[in-house]
């Protein structure tokens, strides 16, 4: 990755036109052939960029751009389309290259497949006497998460979310429809699991019948001891 702070315009053409003034900016060449300038704010998001495939021609500016004191002519062409990033460079005031390697990829904790695992292997979670029939259990319209057993031998759905909203609720009571068609399962009550869930979604479970409960993913993990809380 070469890293270049530079003072600088920036002009965007194709399928828009943007604008750039003369700022002190960096400007990001990646291995992958992308480049984008950012500011000294906006979070992570560049002012502009190019996605590859795309080619950078760096070139020395013409007598006229060369009055207007550019240095440096960047030229940033997309391989398969009109689209053009073109930065002049008035002054460099930082310019590195480093070789980053392969990066092994973002590794997520606390997906909904984590929650499911953790919430079978602790289904007492949702209540004294529950037990596991079965993860991922099948179904016409698609898997339910976990059916498990309450305490009186009733079949329970349950649906887990990280942030539970009414689209959740909506699968639920799909799954529910069609589990109690099965007269070897039926009646099947449902419960609703997520870290958090929205009021919308909240009072519509309720008005259903389902049940809520809010997990703790911490505590779940074995992070957080909730035994030893003040609050």
């Amino acid at each position: 990755m070469r890293i270049v702070v530079a003072t600088c315009t920036v002009d965007y053409s194709g399928r828009l036109d943007a604008h750039l003034p003369r700022a002190t900016r960096v400007l990001m060449v990646k291995a992958d052939g992308s480049v984008l300038v950012h500011a000294d704010g906006g979070s992570y998001k560049p002012l502009n960029w190019m996605s590859p495939p795309c080619s950078l021609a760096v070139r020395e500016p013409d007598a006229d751009l060369a009055a207007e004191g550019v240095r440096e002519l960047w030229t940033v062409q997309h391989a398969k389309s009109d689209d053009r990033l073109v930065v002049r460079i008035h002054e460099v005031h930082s310019d590195t290259s480093h070789v980053l390697g392969a990066d092994p990829g973002l590794v997520k904790d606390g997906v909904e497949a984590h929650l499911q695992k953790l919430l079978a292997e602790q289904v007492e979670v949702l209540g004294a006497g529950h037990t596991l029939v079965r993860r991922e259990f099948p179904t016409a319209i698609g898997p339910v998460d976990l059916v498990v057993r309450g305490p009186g031998g009733a079949t329970v759905a349950v649906e887990v979310k990280r942030r539970g909203d009414i689209d959740g609720v909506e699968q639920l009571t799909r799954y529910l429809e069609l589990l109690n068609r099965d007269p070897l399962l039926a009646p099947v009550a449902g419960v609703f699991a997520a870290q958090e869930i929205r009021p919308q979604a909240r009072v519509l479970a309720e008005d259903r019948g389902i049940r809520c409960v809010v997990l703790d993913y911490a505590a779940l993990k074995g992070t957080d001891d909730r035994q030893s809380r003040l609050f």
